[in-house]
């Protein structure tokens, strides 16, 4: 079985094709403008948390800090106390503290003067398999 690698990069975009036995499998196209941060994983820390929107905000190195809702909070990741067993929304103060480091994926690119949303569930799909690190579940790709 043959496997080749195609790479082809220029300032505007880059492509990316695999061929296996002749016969083309995958091809991933890049664009420069169109480059976000979707995806992204980043350990940012806490800045701010604001009780009456029920969010924080997460600096993680971006020109704006990024927006985390306590909806978007793995509680598997914080303190044990924090653990509500009755499935209700916890208060984001109890979830979450300023200073706190936390890991977090981008689900929204930044838009004009707001930074980016974030969550806590982390997902990184990969070709037949989305690993889900802190979660029972496990999913497959379509």
């Amino acid at each position: 079985m043959s496997e080749e690698l195609l790479i082809n990069v220029t300032p505007q975009e880059t492509r990316v094709a695999l061929v296996e036995n002749g016969v083309l499998q995958e091809v991933h196209v890049e664009r420069g403008r169109g480059r976000g941060i979707v995806g992204n994983i980043y350990r940012g820390r806490v800045v701010r948390v604001l009780p009456g929107m029920q969010a924080a905000f997460v600096d993680v190195g971006l020109d704006r800090t990024g927006f985390l809702h306590a909806g978007d909070v793995c509680v598997a990741a914080v303190t044990p106390e924090a653990r509500n067993g009755n499935g209700q929304e916890r208060p984001i103060a109890s979830l979450v503290h300023e200073g706190q480091s936390l890991v977090t994926q981008v689900v929204k690119d930044p838009i004009g003067g707001k930074g980016a949303r974030l969550t806590m569930h982390v997902a990184i799909p990969s070709r037949n398999l989305v690993y889900l690190p802190g979660s029972d579940h496990v999913g497959v790709s379509q």
